[in-house]
């Protein structure tokens, strides 16, 4: 062997060898990165346990609304901080939300399923709850009285009494240098309200109607007997508002700082307010009246609100600030949601479905694993190591995943993603180890055949994965819900699968093909799990300008009894 060749299979050789160190670096570095920053796969409904609730639209919309009432949810769901959570469509005017980890099913529903329309309208007067006198008995001395019916607030509604009306006569406005920095009066709620049941979100041209609505329940209260607002038609909505956050005042008292949007929301909200100004101005959210703060009490005159403003005031709590937050920074609906079905998944459930689902693949596993050993002898130590490191970097990928805004769930679905996989996965090595099966029973030595086998076994392996890549990545596009997580799981197997066989299935093949302990006919050796007996013809180890030769010394090995002519002709 020349020098040449000698330095060129020595780098070859370290080459193959980075190759392998490296990928081993990569899988078991990045498996101990997750492990010590104790990250896990973020579990999906079926396993971590949640929230499953279809919603029907209340009418038939184009389907530009309907992705936009999904889009909508989806930042709602992801203002709550829960991730994994899934928003899609699944026909007939119908939305699916999973929200898996959920614990108070009730709050989650109330905050994502809300129309959220935000109204911004002025407040004539206050009026009390729904009060009806019961039925009275005759009397020596009075009729008897049938009970009252309640008047459906969805009509024409009464106007306000003069001494009842929240104007500037009666409100009386008035800055001065006290602690509050004003004093006003309170005209008291107008009782010819009391028979009138709360107005209904789904009346006809409701945002441009005047409204009696109730106000947010405080201590000892609820929607049914909390005071409530006679407010005029809606002068500004929501979508005028840019950003909103819910904190705490310095008196610790829960308010919802806002943003308007550009300068055209901005000048909507002046212009507003100057009309309001010493007046309440009653904010709605869906039918609830979030709070009716007075306008710029403490000044004499109006100024701009600069883009910016606050809503406080009433009996908001964190709950309610935070709710009218989401709302206000993430928009309305444009369509009404009625829910269809509510299914929550019990953790202890999920637990069992994935003791049950991890049982299966690890037995599937285990099979395939003793199959490889036995039948490929020290070469099912290449399958066995490479699926470790496949797991390991998988385990990594997915958790790391968890962490970014693109967070796919661990469902059933991906364990079966994952499950199929495997049998890809070994598919590929078996094509390898047959093909060297077929090299070597060609006659080729098995330094010759790991290279050679590979080169063509390569081919099928790639077409094989690419098949499956392009169904997941079909699946992942056209498909809803669950089947998105096996579709994500599968394909991202597939292209792992891909980049080991190059990167350390190939290079450790070659390099214990190249061992002269491993491919001797030992029980456990590389030759036994071929069927070879680790020689070969080798007609293929001439290099230029050499001899072939059948017993590896560069003499042709005549038949028995003949005799070699000049020529290489054989006598017979």
């Amino acid at each position: 062997m020349s020098p040449a060749s000698s330095r060129a299979q020595t780098r070859q050789r370290r080459n193959l060898l980075i190759s392998v160190v490296a990928v081993v670096v990569i899988c078991l570095g990045s498996f101990a990165a997750v492990f010590s920053a104790k990250w896990s796969p973020k579990l999906g409904l079926d396993l971590a346990g949640g929230l499953s609730v279809v919603y029907q639209t209340s009418k038939s919309v184009p389907q530009s609304e309907l992705q936009e009432t999904v889009n909508i949810l989806n930042n709602r769901v992801n203002g709550l901080g829960v991730s994994g959570a899934q928003v899609s469509t699944t026909g007939n005017n119908e939305i699916s939300v999973s929200i898996p980890g959920v614990k108070d099913a009730a709050t989650v529903l109330a905050d994502i399923g809300n129309t959220a329309q935000l109204f911004f309208r002025p407040v004539l007067c206050t009026a009390y709850p729904l009060t009806l006198e019961k039925a009275t008995k005759a009397t020596k001395t009075t009729k008897a009285q049938p009970a009252q019916k309640a008047i459906s607030g969805d009509g024409t509604l009464p106007a306000c009494g003069s001494t009842y009306e929240t104007n500037l006569a009666n409100l009386d406005v008035t800055p001065n240098s006290s602690v509050q920095g004003y004093s006003s009066n309170t005209p008291q709620p107008d009782p010819g309200f009391a028979q009138y049941t709360s107005t209904s979100v789904n009346k006809p041209n409701y945002e441009r109607s005047t409204v009696l609505l109730p106000s947010l329940p405080g201590n000892g209260t609820t929607l049914n007997t909390s005071l409530r607002y006679v407010l005029g038609p809606a002068q500004m909505t929501g979508n005028s508002i840019g950003s909103a956050q819910a904190q705490q005042s310095q008196t610790g008292a829960w308010e919802v700082n806002y943003t308007l949007k550009g300068a055209a929301g901005s000048a909507l909200w002046d212009k507003v307010a100057e009309e309001n100004f010493h007046l309440l101005l009653g904010i709605e959210l869906d039918g609830v009246v979030q709070s009716a703060p007075l306008i710029q009490p403490t000044q004499e005159t109006f100024t701009s609100f600069d883009g910016q403003g606050t809503i406080n005031g009433g009996n908001m709590t964190e709950a309610d600030a935070k709710s009218l937050a989401l709302a206000m920074q993430f928009g309305s609906l444009p369509v009404r949601l009625k829910e269809l079905t509510t299914q929550t998944v019990s953790p202890t459930l999920g637990k069992s479905a994935l003791k049950a689902g991890l049982g299966a693949g690890i037995a599937g596993l285990i099979l395939v694993l003793l199959y490889v050993v036995l039948y490929y002898r020290a070469l099912g130590i290449v399958v066995v190591s490479g699926l470790a490191l496949t797991a390991a970097l998988l385990w990594a990928i997915i958790s790391a995943l968890g962490h970014t805004t693109f967070s796919p769930s661990f469902d059933l679905a991906g364990i079966t993603g994952l499950i199929v996989s495997i049998g890809i996965t070994v598919d590929s090595y078996i094509v390898y180890f047959e093909r060297l099966k077929d090299e070597t029973r060609a006659g080729r030595s098995l330094r010759t055949s790991v290279d050679r086998g590979f080169k063509s076994a390569w081919r099928t392996v790639w077409a094989a994965d690419f098949v499956s890549l392009l169904a997941a990545i079909v699946l992942y596009v056209v498909a809803v819900g669950d089947v998105k997580g096996f579709a994500f799981f599968l394909g991202l197997s597939t292209i792992l699968d891909m980049a080991m066989t190059w990167f350390y299935t190939r290079p450790l093949v070659i390099l214990l093909g190249r061992s002269e302990r491993l491919t001797r006919t030992g029980r456990f050796s590389i030759a036994r799990g071929l069927g070879s007996d680790g020689r070969g013809t080798g007609s293929d180890d001439a290099g230029p300008g050499g001899s072939s030769s059948s017993n590896g010394k560069g003499a042709a090995k005549p038949k028995p009894g003949g005799l070699i002519r000049p020529g290489g002709v054989p006598a017979q």
